[in-house]
């Protein structure tokens, strides 16, 4: 249960008004330059394998993340209530955020993407995921942190790792489906920026409720009964 909540957490940062709006531009990225020559299919593979390289990017970064996170929660292991506390409080405060009723500034910065690099190339795009991770991280700042909060309750830093996998793989996968599929998924995502008000304030429930949970030693607890 553990990974599913960061993976969707992870998909929920993708629809976030952060990302989703500018998804043409990066689209626009991976294709390259869009005058090379080439056939269609040899230019949706290298869609394909840029926006692989740009996911692979910022999924290094948030492990690292992840490592650190679980690494604290192991150093913490004694005070494992004060830290439900504190980790579930700061999930609250995220929802609260991200329903509107408080105002995070920090949380509400965006960076525009530096777009003038065409991916030649792997590693570029690679690169270009990982500056990714590290710019952008304030905007999906509210479920980002959710999952690294979940990490930090946990006592092993493979773990706290592999659940900012699981997040890195909610937010990369639509990446790549949308790299070679834009236009069979445009309608959706036009459904989700016209009722960004209403989603927004069911993910900012969605991360109350979990922060509750992580408060009250409940989280774990129901992740095991069902497992």
């Amino acid at each position: 249960m553990h990974f599913l909540i960061t993976f969707l957490e992870g998909v929920i940062s993708f629809i976030s008004p952060c990302i989703l709006p500018l998804l043409p531009v990066y689209i626009l990225y991976f294709a390259g330059n869009s005058s090379a020559a080439g056939d269609p299919a040899q230019r949706q593979a290298r869609t394909l394998c840029n926006a692989i390289a740009f996911v692979v990017g910022f999924s290094l970064v948030f492990m690292l993340l992840g490592v650190f996170a679980g690494s604290l929660g192991l150093l913490l292991n004694r005070y494992h209530r004060l830290v439900n506390l504190f980790t579930g409080g700061i999930v609250v405060l995220f929802g609260l955020q991200y329903t509107g009723l408080l105002r995070i500034h920090l949380l509400e910065q965006s960076h525009r993407p530096v777009t003038r690099l065409i991916p030649n190339e792997f590693g570029s795009a690679l690169l270009f995921g990982m500056v990714f991770a590290i710019g952008w991280s304030p905007c999906t700042g509210a479920f980002l942190g959710a999952a690294m909060m979940l990490a930090a309750t946990q006592d092993s830093w493979l773990y706290g790792m592999l659940l900012l996998l699981a997040y890195s793989l909610g937010l990369g996968l639509p990446f790549v489906l949308c790299a070679v599929l834009i236009a069979r998924v445009q309608g959706l995502l036009n459904w989700i920026k016209a009722h960004y008000r209403t989603v927004n304030l069911v993910c900012g429930l969605f991360l109350i409720g979990l922060g509750i949970l992580m408060m009250c030693g409940l989280f774990s607890r129901l992740a095991a009964a069902l497992a």
